[in-house]
């Protein structure tokens, strides 16, 4: 049971508003460069759905997502030297809370999720599927309980990394207190970040400020324009570098002000040209450099020569 008792902690590892795999003062100082994993929607249940064209509730089937969840974990388990952390941007499963498949799916995700490299710790993001469209307390106590903190902050040798509930910024109309308590904590945060002086602020939030440009209309993918307009110019002001997102199920992405979003396409179901995949993101002491891998070319080639080359600098 102790070690059941371990694997289970994995998944809670986002507790007090922070990530307890990282002791803060220990990770405050600039080390050298590093690298994470981005990965993005594994939503058990979309495959069928999609092709039923029946998305909300054509997901009792999800063998073919437990397969590609279980290629993204191998790759990541293959990689060397290893990145700091995976970091799943949302839509972990495709049923809506209080759906009737969901607790199968979150059981299923974490069947396979659990084989992850016990040094690679995992970081989730919420998504509009894992704590509902528009979110309520309860959606999001329920996600707290299975999944941690639905927003918190972690440094990673000198760089600061944000993780932000977006539903609240999509649609806090059952919650606004809870919007409300994120906004609050967000300006502590950074405020924070500009007291230590860290080498880099990075964000992961499962909706996209914005797809393309940042004066994009608003619609399903993206943040309405007000919203964006504040949450991009608060960030700008902070100094954040880029903000890293799914949902949309395709690789895309822009700047504003020197601020870059990036958009990753999905572990699971795809809805456009893109491959299931991850993204690799090395961290130096100047830039933040990424590149989208599709699942078999990581598992069986790994990080290209020029990435690592970074990493050795």
């Amino acid at each position: 049971a102790g070690a059941m008792a371990a694997a289970g902690n994995a998944f809670l590892r986002a507790r007090g508003r922070t990530l307890t795999a990282f002791r803060p003062d220990a990770e405050y100082q600039w080390k050298g460069p590093f690298y994470f994993i981005q990965g993005a929607d594994p939503q058990f249940g979309l495959m069928k759905a999609w092709t039923h064209g029946d998305t909300n509730n054509g997901d009792d089937e999800w063998g073919e997502e437990i397969k590609l969840a279980e290629q993204a974990v191998q790759a990541v388990n293959k990689l060397n030297p290893k990145p700091k952390f995976f970091v799943l941007c949302g839509d972990l499963v495709h049923g809506m809370p209080g759906s009737r498949w969901k607790k199968n799916q979150e059981q299923d995700l974490k069947d396979v999720l659990k084989n992850t490299d016990q040094d690679i710790p995992l970081v989730f993001v919420s998504g509009n599927h894992d704590i509902g469209n528009t979110p309520t307390k309860e959606t999001i106590d329920d996600y707290c309980k299975n999944w941690g903190d639905d927003y918190f902050s972690f440094w990673v040798g000198g760089v600061f990394f944000l993780v932000l509930n977006s539903q609240l910024y999509f649609d806090s109309s059952k919650c606004p207190e809870l919007r409300h308590a994120q906004d609050t904590w967000l300006d502590e945060q950074l405020a924070v970040a500009a007291n230590q002086k860290c080498r880099h602020i990075i964000v992961f939030q499962h909706i996209p400020l914005f797809l393309r440009k940042p004066d994009e209309d608003h619609d399903y993918f993206n943040l309405d324009k007000s919203v964006r307009q504040e949450i991009m110019e608060k960030f700008h002001k902070a100094g954040v570098r880029a903000v890293f997102s799914g949902h949309y199920h395709r690789n895309a992405g822009g700047s504003y002000k020197g601020l870059e979003m990036v958009v990753s396409s999905a572990i699971g179901c795809q809805l456009g040209q893109d491959t299931h995949g991850l993204r690799v993101v090395v961290v130096t002491e100047e830039k933040v450099v990424h590149r989208y891998y599709s699942l078999t070319e990581l598992g069986s080639h790994g990080i290209e020569k020029e990435l690592l080359d970074m990493l050795a600098e």
